[in-house]
């Protein structure tokens, strides 16, 4: 038996698109601290920022491309929920629009964007389900 994430409801990510995901990987690797891992993109490399002291990435930097390709630099924060597909719905029933149905794969889990009624955007990303308690445990 699994139940979800005790992570619902907090910031799971952050992701960074900029036309130039190398330069401003420098950049933040010099800033922050953060050690760089490259992600292949078939044919170009993305990164994963990682503390200088974690194993865990903190952020990722991404090329704009495709569908990014004519926003502008932007960080965009992702939101654990326990159900997308609930969540997405909620945010139509509420004013809300779906700028990105559900996407992802297994390294990286279902996520989709959304924007507000006041016009900011968000990306929310399903909780990864947990083993549930036992007694005795």
């Amino acid at each position: 038996m699994t139940e979800k994430s005790s992570k619902t409801g907090t910031i799971g990510w952050m992701d960074l698109s900029v036309p130039d995901a190398v330069a401003i990987r420098d950049f933040y690797a010099a800033v922050v601290g953060w050690k760089i891992e490259p992600v292949d993109m078939h044919g170009y490399d993305d990164f994963c920022m990682v503390p200088a002291a974690g194993a865990t990435p903190a952020a990722g930097i991404c090329h704009a491309r495709g569908e990014n390709a004519d926003l502008p630099p932007y960080w965009l924060a992702y939101v654990v929920v326990d159900d997308l597909d609930a969540s997405l719905k909620s945010c139509v029933e509420r004013g809300g629009t779906v700028v990105r149905s559900p996407a992802g794969d297994d390294s990286c889990g279902a996520f989709g964007v959304i924007q507000d009624p006041a016009g900011a955007y968000l990306a929310l990303m399903e909780a990864e389900t947990e083993p549930a308690a036992t007694d005795g445990e």
